[in-house]
């Protein structure tokens, strides 16, 4: 699913004018007349803000999560990303702002409620495993289920299906300590799937793995998003794992959102010098696709050898090679959608796009 199928998407979730701000008195900078005319300039009240010894960890943050989609919220250290993500749960209480998941304002929510959204519609995986080590892959898995009060048959049952699922299918005996890192991982992501969540919060699951596991995690993650189909929230610091894994980034810097758009937006169009850092090193091949540099079709484009939408530019270089003229592209119906040529390719892959704004 791509960021434009998202745009006509449901909204699952949004979080509008979002703020932390830790300190003695935190909710004075937002609180009466005055704190609303700070609203109205975000910098002015960052600068208040730290004048007054508080920090903002995060800063008038605002998007969208549509259902289905994989959005990820990316940034260095401190960047205020897994600040965010806390703050839509209420792990941590936000200072200021909104967050709605399914038309409910869970700013709003009472403690039971939050208990309840918890535990039957919200999925949270984090980086430590969070494994309780007296129990079996099966127990940890079926925990939640046994807080639901489920039935021990039917979380049995269930936990099985999806132990089965995460391809742990003969560990199920297994205490944590019997396992390695990525099994250990899977075993968090099958605990969190068990009670079936309407959305998937994940904070950097997979940065204490070793590349190569970190690698086949993430390919396991995609595969159970191609069958599951659900919407998630992804927190991490590795840029390249956001462009594997993303239909939209947030890439935050400082408490604040400084660009947010699909991968090759974020590629092609870097918003700022920060944000330019990042993609410096991005193999553009793989990350940007033909609709990336689709041109309006010429007049009487013969579409014999056209070329999918949806193709890389590594997929299409072979289709361009040796050749001046356009290459027409379909859509998945067959359709016709435009041409690219082989300029437009080369300029996408040197990087010869302009920066945003």
């Amino acid at each position: 699913m791509t960021g434009t199928d998202q745009a006509a998407g449901q909204v699952k979730l949004f979080c509008r004018n979002l703020w932390k701000v830790y300190g003695p008195e935190p909710h004075q900078f937002f609180s009466g007349e005055r704190g609303a005319r700070q609203r109205g300039d975000r910098a002015e009240l960052i600068r208040r803000i730290r004048a007054a010894d508080h920090i903002a960890a995060a800063c008038d943050v605002s998007f969208d999560v549509h259902e289905g989609e994989i959005f990820v919220i990316m940034g260095l250290s401190g960047s205020g990303k897994s600040t965010v993500i806390r703050c839509l749960s209420r792990l941590v209480e936000p200072t200021a702002g909104q967050v709605v998941f399914d038309g409910q304002d869970l700013l709003k929510a009472s403690s039971k409620e939050l208990i309840d959204l918890r535990r039957h519609k919200m999925g949270m995986v984090f980086q430590n495993f969070g494994l309780l080590p007296h129990l079996t892959v099966l127990d940890n898995v079926a925990f939640p289920l046994k807080v639901q009060g489920v039935a021990r048959e039917e979380r049995v049952k269930r936990a099985m299906e999806i132990i089965d699922l995460v391809g742990l299918e003969g560990r199920e005996a297994s205490f944590p300590r019997e396992l390695s890192g990525g099994q250990q991982q899977r075993v968090g992501i099958a605990r969190s799937l068990a009670v079936e969540p309407e959305i998937w919060l994940l904070d950097e699951p997979f940065s204490a793995l070793d590349p190569l596991i970190r690698r086949q995690m993430q390919d396991e993650f995609l595969r159970l998003q191609r069958l599951l189909h659900k919407t998630i929230v992804f927190i991490t610091h590795d840029f390249l794992e956001a462009l594997r894994l993303a239909d939209r980034i947030a890439i935050m810097k400082d408490g604040e959102i400084v660009q947010l758009g699909t991968p090759a937006q974020v590629v092609m169009e870097p918003a700022d010098d920060y944000v330019t850092e990042f993609t410096h090193d991005v193999p553009r091949a793989k990350v940007l696709m033909v609709r990336n540099v689709l041109e309006p079709a010429a007049d009487g484009l013969d579409t014999s050898d056209a070329v999918a939408e949806t193709m890389n530019l590594e997929e299409v270089l072979p289709h361009v090679a040796g050749r001046i003229d356009p290459l027409p592209v379909t859509d998945a119906n067959g359709r016709l959608v435009g041409q690219v040529t082989p300029h437009a390719v080369l300029n996408a892959l040197a990087g010869k796009q302009r920066r945003k704004g």
